[in-house]
């Protein structure tokens, strides 16, 4: 060979098969505690082998602006310009300061708040940031390039291919990937260009080493992906050449010279156009190959003393003007498929998500396996608009071509995987008669098209993993875009995305696109009820936006009156587009059992439930209760809220209710919310009995058929109370206007609630539903009921007038217990008052208790004097009072049962004197 061969030549040839593999460990994580820097790929520091976080996109452009100053001071101005351009925000320097006081954090960790900086200085009214150039890995990148040249010029082959070699494993996928600015994206697209071109070098290298046989597939790959670099074509023309294939070679020059014809409307160049005169002539060079300089042929080789001499040309006889007819059907390219949905003209929101996805797609050029993302979320999300917008947004990095597909996945019949690759298959070029028969067949060759290309493929609406796995690419270079309602896809080395509802000012945002923002602007107060109603749900925003556009004299709040719950789904309805028909697609593939689970779970109360109160709406153990739900979610009907909690969207909410309506009775609706309404009063009342054990009211109240949720002690009770705080007082309001059933069962919980709040200032909280339940009560005519809730009002509080109101409630209290006809000790309301002037001393309590028998009856005074002699005993310690209230309610039940049983037709009511209570001991 012409090129001096040093001593890494024999390797050299061997390992061009494997020219684009990176050595094995290059720029991983190293021993010490040194900084290191990645540049090329994702900005990412390490502390010897401790990876450090550089923070959000922008703190991490300041970082890559800094290191590529290579400690030269970047001023103020030049940073702000580097990050925001022409454009900055208002409070751009502020920001500024905060991202390097952020990053002098981490880069000294140990430094005291009034120790000088070391690394990140301020100098000359900027920064500059002093770490070493081995730290950075495009400095060592840059050095081998620049060691590379200069072993090439002195004729070293094979030390230039080693240096090459060693440069091209430190990339780690696109340069600067996913930093924002315009200096990263000139120095993003400088670091590009330099690796093009070492790679272009490295093959070149290969070539000359004898080595073009197992470099052609990678060679082809690569010119693949830069159809417009004629020097890449030129190699690939060259090492086909010289292995013996130049029919192919010609194929290349063809394909070049269409592609440079059909895109920038030139002819191929000078050396493009003596390398295929070449090829055509026959001329295999009988040089070694060396690169080619001044003088050198196209092939490689230098230019031959005869030639110069004589002038003879007979070895390069010009082809003639047209390639034969074979020859131009060899070069014809592979179609180019661009499949993609429109975008959207209207897409707002989801900056964090596209921020995400974009670099990750477009860094698929440089990974080490096909990218694969997945979409995941309920239906109406707006999961295929992101998908199609992101696709849209870096299908320009996939010059091979976009695959799209709807596989249905959803709805009651999805696309068959077989079907979808013959799809793919015929789009690739492939003719209908050489498409395999089989499933496996299909997906081989699908992957082996799919390997030299560039391609994107957007599987939108899949069911599962199965139906998935046989559509993804098999090598690197291609990505794929998955959208799916299911949260389990298991697909190796996805990127998962949980697309959830939007935020309200993203709701606006969507809502302004579509109607103008001036409409917006126009009715605030409208447009952010109208996003509220249609919780974030950026179908039902778009459907509802579609209904002002239709109609532009309409009001927006006009639109909101009529979104009651009762029509909101049907109002949420525009052309073939509605809210409900999208629910309905993933309710109607479910079972008989879990269709039933899913308008049941809708009866919950709360605004989130648990495995517990799962199972107590379904009547089954947890453990099933949890499978059902997890099947749920996965149909993207039921959302994850939390840990081992779930929610329904409150649009799904709605639908499920009414599905509940037209399929289940009253009754069996009426049983489930009483379950579960059992259910959190029983974990209400373990709660209480484990904070305060002491307490004797919770006794007095209804025992719940459910056990409730398990609370291992008071630690934990007082935890799960105040996570439950907000969901128990929607538990009470939801109780409250769901049936009269539950109205007792909802003073219950109150009542026992009040038990460990009447110190705390949310205890304030209650009262509003309170009066509501007072209200609820009397209007039904539940006397227990009203005097449980008047005696919640008898509790003092801070407040004003908080003792005059106490006074008065519980003589409210009492009076339920007489309104209506009845023997004097068996109405359940009667026995209520026993306990209400328990925060009285008797002198107040004697006139509030002669309330009580406004007809002058003496033994109904006396019978509710006695018991609140006993429920006044009991605000004592509780030991000592236990047994005297126990004593004294027994006597009170024998004397009753005894007058009753004296009194005849026509006889007085009124008996002989009760006994008086006996004394707490201790007391005399």
């Amino acid at each position: 060979m012409a090129g001096r061969q040093g001593p890494g030549s024999e390797r050299a040839v061997r390992g061009g098969a494997d020219v684009l593999k990176g050595a094995e460990g290059a720029g991983g994580p190293d021993r010490g505690d040194r900084l290191r820097f990645q540049l090329l790929g994702p900005v990412r520091a390490w502390r010897g082998d401790r990876p450090l976080n550089p923070g959000p996109p922008q703190q991490r452009a300041v970082l890559a602006v800094l290191l590529l100053h290579a400690g030269r001071p970047v001023s103020v101005a030049q940073l702000v310009d580097a990050l925001w351009g022409e454009q900055p925000p208002p409070r751009a320097v502020g920001t500024l300061r905060t991202y390097v006081s952020r990053l002098r954090g981490l880069l000294e960790p140990d430094r005291g708040p009034r120790q000088q900086a070391h690394l990140l200085v301020s100098s000359g009214g900027g920064y500059a940031l002093r770490v070493p150039g081995e730290a950075l890995d495009s400095s060592a990148f840059e050095e081998r390039l620049a060691t590379a040249r200069r072993l090439r010029e002195a004729g070293d082959t094979a030390g230039a291919y080693e240096q090459l070699r060693g440069a091209l494993a430190l990339p780690a996928g696109m340069a600067l990937a996913g930093l924002p600015g315009p200096y990263a994206q000139r120095q993003r697209d400088r670091l590009t260009e330099l690796c093009v071109t070492a790679q272009e070098e490295l093959f070149d290298c290969v070539v000359e080493l004898g080595g073009q046989a197992g470099a052609i597939a990678g060679l082809r790959a690569f010119a693949a992906e830069h159809p417009l670099r004629e020097r890449t074509q030129a190699l690939l023309m060259r090492a086909l050449h010289r292995a013996g294939r130049q029919a192919e070679a010609l194929a290349v020059y063809a394909a070049t010279r269409r592609t440079l014809d059909a895109e920038l409307g030139a002819e191929p160049g000078r050396e493009l156009r003596a390398l295929y005169e070449e090829v055509c002539a026959g001329s295999r060079g009988s040089g070694t190959g060396s690169r080619p300089g001044p003088g050198a042929g196209p092939l490689g080789d230098r230019a031959r003393p005869d030639r110069d001499r004589t002038g003879d040309s007979r070895d390069h006889r010009p082809c003639p003007p047209r390639p034969a007819r074979d020859t131009s059907r060899i070069g014809r390219p592979p179609p180019v498929p661009a499949q993609l949905p429109p975008d959207i003209a209207d897409f707002a929101g989801r900056a964090e998500v596209v921020a995400h996805l974009a670099p990750a797609l477009r860094g698929a050029a440089g990974a080490r396996a096909p990218v694969v993302a997945t979409l995941s979320g309920l239906g109406g999300v707006g999961k295929t608009a992101l998908a199609v917008h992101v696709a849209h947004s870096v299908r320009a990095h996939f010059p091979d071509g976009q695959l799209y597909v709807d596989l249905q996945g959803s709805g009651l019949a999805p696309e068959d995987s077989s079907a979808v690759l013959t799809h793919f298959l015929r789009a690739l070029g492939v003719a209908e008669s050489a498409v395999p028969d089989g499933l496996a067949q299909k997906a081989a060759l699908y992957r082996s098209l799919l390997a030299d290309r560039e391609v994107l493929v957007l599987l939108d609406n899949a069911r599962d993993s199965a139906q998935v796995r046989p559509l993804l690419p098999g090598a690197p270079g291609c990505a794929v875009l998955v959208t799916s309602r299911a949260r389990t896809l298991a697909l190796p080395g996805a990127d998962r995305v949980d697309v959830e509802v939007m935020a309200q000012e993203e709701a606006l945002e969507l809502l302004g696109a579509i109607v103008g923002a001036e409409r917006v602007a126009a009715e605030p107060a409208a447009a952010r009820e109208l996003v509220a109603v249609c919780d974030g749900l950026p179908l039902a925003v778009r459907i509802a936006a579609a209904r002002l556009v239709n109609r532009p004299g309409r009001a927006m709040a006009d639109l909101v009156a009529r979104l009651s719950e009762e029509r909101r789904l049907d109002e949420l309805r525009v052309g073939d587009l509605g809210v409900e028909a999208t629910f309905r697609v993933g309710y109607e593939v479910l079972g008989p059992g879990l269709a039933h689970a899913f308008r049941a779970l809708a009866l919950c109360g709360m605004p989130s439930f648990c495995r517990g109160a799962a199972a107590a709406l379904l009547d089954t153990t947890d453990d099933e209760a949890e499978a059902a739900v997890e099947t749920l979610v996965d149909a993207g009907l039921v959302e994850l809220h939390g840990e081992d909690r779930y929610r329904y969207h409150d649009l799904v909410g709605l639908f499920a209710r009414r599905l509940g309506e037209r399929h289940d009775s009253p009754c069996e609706r009426a049983a489930a919310q009483h379950r579960f309404f059992d259910y959190v009063l029983a974990t209400v009342l373990t709660a209480v009995r484990l904070i305060e054990p002491h307490r004797v009211l919770p006794g007095l109240l209804r025992r719940p058929d459910s056990p409730g949720r398990t609370l291992a002690d008071a630690d934990a009770a007082r935890e799960w109370l105040h996570d439950a705080h907000p969901r128990l007082l929607a538990a009470v309001e939801w109780a409250l206007g769901a049936m009269p059933g539950l109205l007792g069962s909802a003073v219950d919980l109150l009542t026992a609630w009040s038990q460990v709040l009447g110190s705390t200032a949310r205890h304030r909280a209650l009262e509003p539903l309170v009066r509501r339940a007072v209200d609820t009560a009397r209007r039904h005519g539940d006397d227990t009921a009203t005097a449980h809730a008047l005696r919640l009002l008898g509790v003092p509080h801070h407040g004003t007038e908080t003792y005059a109101r106490a006074e008065r409630a519980p003589g409210e209290s009492l009076r339920p217990a007489h309104a209506s006809p009845g023997p004097p000790v068996s109405a359940p309301a009667e026995r209520e008052p026993a306990v209400v002037p328990v925060t009285m001393d008797r002198e107040r309590a004697a006139p509030l208790l002669r309330t009580a028998a406004p007809d002058g009856s003496e033994y109904r005074l006396r019978q509710i004097r006695y018991r609140a002699r006993c429920a006044l005993r009991r605000d004592g310690p509780p030991r000592q009072a236990a047994v005297p209230c126990r004593q004294a309610r027994r006597r009170c039940r024998l004397r009753a049962a005894r007058d009753r049983a004296r009194v005849g037709p026509g006889e007085s009511e009124r008996g002989p004197p009760l006994p008086a209570p006996a004394p707490p001991p201790g007391r005399g």
